[in-house]
């Protein structure tokens, strides 16, 4: 399990948040000078070198959300320019897009990132600027929000580009998309010029992911573990029935991909902080229901991984009984049976710390300054100048064998994602907020 040390402090992690952000400035400069974008959206490196990977083009609002994060946390104005000129140039289809379930992915992390720092006085106010912003982020929200199956009974969710059977777990992290549209006043329209709330889909969808891509130990099924997840849950779309778990990413629908465990995490936790701001009344079933799934997935988390804070791909991957007592030891990137996800990491402590910061409770956030301390360090900073990538040591899709094996090694290891690389940085930039005391990193303006 993770191993955590009471006395570390925001504070301490400051002169390795420092060294981080000289280097991350390095990595962003050589992927803006190489990138073609023509070859879609950057996904992971492959010897060094980021490569697209055609799904969908989920992680370009985390390529331009790095310059963003780079700007608020030095503010070295190039980084500034670089962000919103991709932003104003490539992100306008990722508004309308409606065949992905990514909006607060993308959109967040870009329209959000600017919003929010025009109204922490950051950037200069633009009035025409600012409704630029807001305008996209109504869209985005309400686009997300209208792919939607319902469920036997009430309620219903959010699907993924799989199609309306199916409900993913990652998806919790990208209400926000519906967060920031329904705090900016706006609203879903349907047929008949029915106005739908987006909050009330939030919520939903919420519950849905916490009832049916949630475990709590209550015997659903053999392998029914407190805090462990599924990535996918399937329905029937006749009825609206649930019929079974299943995964796209993880090694099996009755074992837990780490990402999909880290994105619940982070997205419960988020999502609390988010509801605390709200004036709406009968929101204490949601905030209940919240948080009992971030409390269970953050212990799930804690006592099945390494004692470093990074977890392997799997928790029930096939080959994890050859490395022995791997949970007592820190986690071995380099080993030659099952890669290990820096990426699910740097999510997963950005869930820790927010849930216990919500919840004034020392030992989450402990955990994951504990993480944020590993992150920021040999073997998985990467420090190397001809390496785009900042954070090593990621997989995206292990079952599909999408994942780049150097020569000589056995399963992946030595490269980056996008998602890593913004989620480190978006974990350093809270608590390098933290440390000295500035305001508190939040997704909405």
């Amino acid at each position: 399990m993770v191993k955590v040390d009471p006395a570390i402090t925001a504070a301490s992690l400051l002169p390795s948040i420092e060294r981080m952000w000289q280097v991350s400035a390095a990595k962003i400069a050589s992927l803006d000078a190489d990138w073609e974008p023509a070859k879609g959206s950057p996904v992971f490196t492959i010897e060094g070198k980021y490569t697209s990977r055609g799904w969908t083009e989920w992680t370009q609002g985390f390529q331009f959300g790095a310059s963003i994060l780079q700007f608020d946390a030095t503010g070295d104005p190039e980084f500034l320019e670089s962000g919103r000129k991709h932003t104003l140039d490539l992100m306008a289809p990722h508004v309308t897009h409606i065949g992905v379930h990514d909006h607060g992915f993308n959109n967040v992390s870009t329209y959000g990132n600017l919003l929010r720092l025009m109204v922490e006085g950051r950037t200069a106010y633009n009035e025409w600027e600012k409704n630029f912003y807001e305008f996209a982020l109504k869209a985005s929200g309400a686009v997300q929000a209208a792919r939607w199956s319902t469920i036997a009974g009430g309620g219903g969710y959010i699907y993924s580009f799989n199609g309306p059977h199916s409900l993913f777990v990652d998806t919790i992290r990208s209400l926000r998309a519906l967060s920031v549209g329904h705090r900016l006043g706006h609203v879903l329209t349907a047929e008949n010029d029915k106005r739908i709330s987006l909050l009330d889909r939030l919520i939903e969808h919420a519950e849905a992911t916490a009832k049916y891509s949630v475990y709590y130990g209550e015997g659903r099924d053999t392998w029914d573990l407190r805090g462990r997840t599924v990535h996918e849950s399937i329905f029937n779309r006749n009825d609206g029935n649930f019929r079974c778990p299943s995964s796209q990413q993880g090694y099996s629908p009755f074992t837990t991909w780490t990402r999909g465990l880290a994105w619940a995490m982070c997205g419960f936790a988020e999502q609390l902080e988010f509801f605390e701001t709200l004036t709406e009344t009968g929101l204490e079933g949601a905030k209940a229901t919240m948080l009992r799934a971030a409390r269970a997935t953050c212990d799930f988390y804690l006592e099945q991984t390494p004692t470093c804070g990074v977890p392997y791909w799997d928790t029930g991957a096939p080959n994890l009984h050859r490395l022995g007592d791997y949970l007592d030891r820190p986690a071995e990137p380099f080993n030659d049976w099952e890669p290990v996800d820096s990426s699910a990491a740097a999510i997963g402590a950005q869930g820790l710390i927010r849930l216990g910061v919500h919840l004034k409770e020392s030992n989450y956030v402990n955990a994951g300054l504990n993480i944020l301390r590993t992150l920021l360090d040999e073997p998985y900073l990467s420090t190397d100048a001809t390496h785009q990538g900042l954070l090593l040591h990621s997989v995206y899709h292990r079952p599909n064998n999408w994942d780049h094996v150097p020569a000589g090694r056995k399963v992946p290891c030595g490269e980056s994602c996008m998602w890593g690389d913004y989620h480190l940085r978006e974990l350093a930039l809270l608590v390098e907020r933290m440390a000295k005391g500035k305001p508190y990193l939040k997704f909405w303006a």
